[in-house]
């Protein structure tokens, strides 16, 4: 072969054959990463202190919004609700993530992508030295 000829092979389109060879398929496998990115909401029941441990270490992880009800710890023992919302909001502050009451027995907890919308029905949760809950 002329060397213009081997010139005129590198610049030219590639043949037929060659392009039926390379658009084989390719199989790619399901990536856990891209599922964890989807966001959760999910519920929480507060009964007593130790009901804390989920909802936080579900906040860390930062693709979840918690619902969380506090009626049960509120009916039971006031000085511990007051302790377990302090942990959340300490936490939600941490990784930069809302917190509000909804009604008067539960909170929304979200991570710093996601943000409440506020009006009457919701209020901002305080720290402890401020929080007033109906008894």
């Amino acid at each position: 072969m002329g060397l213009f000829t081997k010139i005129k092979d590198k610049f030219s389109s590639p043949k037929y054959e060659e392009l039926e060879k390379e658009s084989e398929y390719v199989e790619l496998e399901n990536d856990s990463e891209v599922q964890r990115s989807k966001v959760m909401v999910r519920p929480f029941l507060l009964e007593d202190f130790d009901d804390v441990k989920p909802v936080l270490d579900s906040l860390r992880e930062g693709y979840t919004i918690a619902l969380v009800n506090i009626r049960p710890l509120k009916e039971k023992d006031l000085v511990e609700l007051k302790r377990a919302i302090n942990k959340i909001k300490k936490t939600t502050d941490a990784v930069e993530g809302e917190i509000a009451g909804f009604g008067d027995d539960f909170l929304v907890v979200t991570p710093a992508f996601a943000s409440i919308y506020r009006n009457k029905q919701t209020k901002q949760v305080q720290s402890e030295e401020s929080v007033h809950l109906a008894d």
